[in-house]
Order: C-alpha cells, then sequence, then structure tokens
C-alpha cells in the first residue's frame, strides 16, 4: 500500500433528515493529517459514498477535534493499547483485528497512542447515513455511539476489505467502493446507533427488463458509467434496493459480476485473440499490465500469459 490517490474531497447526496451543523469542523481527512502529522499511504474516494484511507503512524498524544464526517476504523494487525479521554470519561481497550473505533461527526476528544500502528479509516457523511437510512426504509435514525475498540468483526472485515480489494480498474474499484460503503453505513445503523432500527425486508429480484437494461450498461465498453447510482436509475430503484434486487436475480453482487465478465472478456482475448497482454489489459480498462495479471492471477490463480500459453 503505497500508492496515494489524491482527490477533492465528496460531496454526498442530501437526505430527509437534518445534517449535523458542520460549520468550523474540518474534514476528516483533513483532521487526521493534522494529527497523525503524516499522509496516507492509500486513500481512495467516492462522491457518493466517502473516503477510506490506510494510515501508518507514530505514537500520538493529542486532541482530535471535531470533524465534519463520521469516521469509523479497525486495525489490520498487532495489538495496541488505545486510550481516549472525552471530558470526564476514559476509555482504555485494545486494537487489534476484529475490533472498531467509531467517532461520531462533531464529537472530540484526547488520545494516547503509545506505539506507531497501522489503521484502516472511513470518513464517512452523515447525508451518505441518511441516503442509507432512506433507502433501506429503517424505521428510525439514531445518532452513532463513539466506540473505543468495540468488538465488531463484520465491520472490521468489511473495512479491511476496502482498504485491500483495490484491483487497478477504475470502474471496478469504483463499484466496489460505492456497494462497500453502503454496507458499511448500513451495519453502522444496525449495530453502532443509539436507537433500535429495523431494515424492511426487500423481496424478490429486478423485473426482466430492468435486469436486461443492468446488464447491457454492465457489458458497454470501460468508458460507460456503471456507477451504483446510473444502475439504479435505469431500475427506478434506489441504491440500496437495486443491489439486493440484483443479487437475487443473479446470484452475484453488481460488482462481482462485472469482475466474472470482465475476466470471461479477458480470457476470450487471450484466447482468440494475437494482441499483447499490455492492449488487452488497456482495453479492459486497468491501469497498467501488473494490475491486470494481478487480477486475472487472483481469480484464476495463473498469469494471462501462463494460461495464454495451457489453451492455445
Amino acid at each position: 500500500m503505497s500508492k496515494q490517490i489524491l482527490r477533492d474531497l465528496p460531496a454526498a447526496g442530501g437526505g430527509s433528515q437534518s445534517e449535523p451543523p458542520t460549520t468550523g469542523r474540518r474534514p476528516a481527512d483533513e483532521e487526521m493529517a493534522r494529527v497523525l502529522r503524516t499522509r496516507p499511504l492509500r486513500m481512495a474516494s467516492d462522491p457518493s459514498s466517502g473516503v477510506i484511507a490506510y494510515w501508518k503512524h507514530e505514537p500520538l498524544h493529542d486532541v482530535v477535534e471535531p470533524m465534519a464526517d463520521h469516521v469509523v476504523m479497525t486495525y489490520p494487525g498487532g495489538s495496541q493499547r488505545l486510550e481516549r479521554r472525552t471530558g470526564k470519561s476514559a476509555a482504555i481497550a485494545t486494537a487489534r483485528p476484529g475490533v472498531v473505533t467509531v467517532i461520531p461527526a462533531g464529537s472530540t476528544s484526547r488520545w494516547d497512542i503509545h506505539k506507531p500502528m497501522h489503521v484502516v479509516q472511513l470518513y464517512l457523511p452523515h447525508q451518505t447515513l441518511v441516503r442509507v437510512a432512506g433507502e433501506a426504509d429503517m424505521t428510525a435514525l439514531g445518532d452513532l455511539l463513539e466506540r473505543t475498540g468495540h468488538p465488531d468483526l463484520i465491520t472490521s472485515r468489511l473495512l479491511l476489505s476496502a482498504a485491500d480489494a483495490l484491483e487497478g480498474s477504475a470502474a471496478l474499484d469504483a463499484l466496489f467502493r460505492q456497494q462497500l460503503t453502503d454496507l458499511l453505513a448500513t451495519r453502522l445503523l444496525a449495530a453502532h446507533a443509539g436507537s433500535c432500527t429495523t431494515f424492511q425486508p426487500t423481496l424478490g429480484g429486478l423485473s426482466p427488463t430492468a435486469l436486461r437494461r443492468a446488464i447491457e450498461r454492465l457489458r458497454s465498453d470501460s468508458d460507460a458509467d456503471v456507477s451504483l447510482a446510473a444502475l439504479a436509475s435505469d431500475a427506478g430503484l434506489s441504491r440500496f434496493h437495486f443491489c439486493r434486487a440484483f443479487k437475487e436475480s443473479t446470484g452475484l453482487s453488481p460488482h462481482a459480476w462485472l469482475r466474472q465478465h470482465r475476466l470471461e472478456q479477458a480470457m476470450n482475448m487471450l484466447r482468440d485473440a494475437d494482441a499483447s497482454v499490455v492492449s488487452i489489459a488497456a482495453a479492459l480498462g486497468y491501469s497498467s499490465q501488473t494490475a491486470f495479471a494481478a487480477a486475472f492471477k487472483k481469480l484464476t490463480g495463473e498469469t494471462p500469459s501462463d494460461w495464454r500459453r495451457r489453451v492455445r
């Protein structure tokens, strides 16, 4: 994890619930850069969801000022003592895989971390929580709770996969982050909100017409808009309901379907054409031959060149 992706801070969509005031609050990525006194090893953002950042930082003894975004973090490995003081209350916990820390937007606390550590963080705009709650037909939207080293294997694994699963294809990576951020928001509302939340069940798949339109868009060339927003709009559904209906119809999430389709395209081109691996990678929208080869090997166990030699 060595390449930083620079971007403008995303502007999330609105919702029916009121948003906490953000006047005087820094965006979470700016406040974390100030407190951690370094730059993230990797950062990726999506305008409709949020920001995911992977950090390695030195010992920390500072006050985290109120931020405009909710911050959720987990820890890739090792074990580290966390001390967090908010007003007169104090929390002492252990940072390790399988636990999460939640800093709600607008909260402030003193942190003491005595050793260097790795951390993966999600910066989630409040508007994203509002959108997901509305799309999921939640019965209530409670405030997020402060958590420090709180056991939550599901959220931890989701967040770690967000940092590790980038494949070097802009379309695939963006679609993956959009799906995953919505899943994380859903999980936060279910497990880390101050009031009991209930999600209304989603029944049934896409209509034949909506499914055909979705597959046509996913099969388009690498420059087509295959964002969740575009796919859901074609179907006349919210992002939340589209993802569930698509999986009900196909057995795969939109990201998994597109990844499988790109793999089949790659196999056809490798088997039936004499194009170089570099040109195939470019035609399929990968940023480099290396990124394409890594993604191909992850799914097949072979490099593109080895696979081509074996099947021809």
